[in-house]
């Protein structure tokens, strides 16, 4: 990115909010062609000013933004959508929470242009506020995640035998990031069990677009099954469990 010395206008997905002296907010914003943004959004807690209400967390907005502080300093901000479901519902919000935590988990700050990513995350929670089964909508994230962000499983052959995976139940390594065969993993207790459904349904949305995978019908224990590899695959790349993750637990125990 070219040095921090000018304006900026450019649409942004608020990802984090914070509450700063006495009536600022600092945001974390994700753009699609100048990455992650740290900014300060000065009067934004004030009632009578015209940012309130357009710097809520998961919205899109349009954002006038001036580099030439670190943090950049938000000069105007119209919100554009503002995904009324992700704060009106318990669990969609968590859901949403999942997505944006995975998001800046992945990137780091210094990343330019983000394009594929703000349209993913975008299109996601887009999808978590209409889908009758949000939670296709977030294996399909973290699918689409990987992919873009160089760790895409390999799901066609094993990682360890190279050879074509056959149509059965197979092994999953975390550690070498993809499936292993019956003969290869066997008798190697580290690997994590995947059943051919599983596998079928994780091809499928690595290969086609959501509006295929968004119309299938999946059942319970095919997306426990599914929910539970991924999640193991993406903590042991970031070598540490996601908070989100375990709150959504936490709200199914107690609902």
């Amino acid at each position: 990115m070219p040095p921090n010395n000018r304006a900026i206008r450019t649409p942004a997905i608020i990802l984090r909010r914070r509450d700063f002296g006495e009536a600022d907010r600092l945001l974390t914003v994700l753009t699609p062609y100048h990455g992650k943004l740290d900014l300060i959004a000065y009067g934004a807690r004030k009632a009578v000013s015209r940012k309130t209400g357009h710097v809520e967390l998961f919205t899109l907005a349009d954002m006038l933004v001036n580099l030439h502080k670190n943090p950049g300093v938000v000069s105007q901000v119209e919100m554009l959508e503002p995904f009324l479901p992700l704060r009106d519902d318990l669990t969609l919000g968590a859901f949403a929470g999942y997505v944006v935590e995975l998001l800046d988990r992945f990137t780091e700050s210094g990343d330019d242009e983000l394009l594929p990513l703000f349209d993913l995350l975008r299109d996601t929670l887009a999808r978590l506020c209409v889908e009758s089964d949000p939670r296709l909508a977030l294996r399909y994230y973290e699918v689409q995640l990987l992919n873009h962000t160089g760790y895409r499983p390999e799901l066609q052959s094993c990682v360890i035998s190279g050879e074509t995976i056959r149509p059965e139940n197979q092994y999953f390594s975390f550690a070498e990031g993809g499936v292993v065969c019956p003969e290869a993993g066997s008798h190697n207790p580290n690997l994590a069990g995947i059943s051919f459904r599983a596998l079928k349904l994780l091809r499928h949305m690595q290969r086609s677009p959501y509006r295929q995978v968004g119309s299938l019908t999946v059942a319970d224990n095919l997306h426990i099954e599914v929910e539970a590899l991924m999640q193991g695959y993406i903590s042991y790349v970031l070598e540490s469990q996601l908070q989100s993750a375990a709150f959504i637990r936490k709200l199914r125990r107690t609902s």
